[in-house]
């Protein structure tokens, strides 16, 4: 159960990540690597997930 909870933070987090990206932080220089930092994360997320659906986790 605490693992899903990780999971589902870490998205949460990329997903607030990326929409600060096309929103307020649109114009910032490095907008490019805020979103590859939310690639990362969402990555992350879908390995983890995929750990603990095949039994890994």
């Amino acid at each position: 159960m605490g693992l899903w909870l990780v999971v589902a933070l870490i998205v949460l987090s990329a997903t607030f990540i990326l929409a600060l990206t096309f929103g307020v932080l649109r114009s910032v220089p490095n907008v490019r690597v805020l979103r590859a930092v939310a690639a990362v994360q969402y990555v992350a997320a879908a390995l983890l997930a995929g750990a603990r659906l095949t039994g890994n986790a």
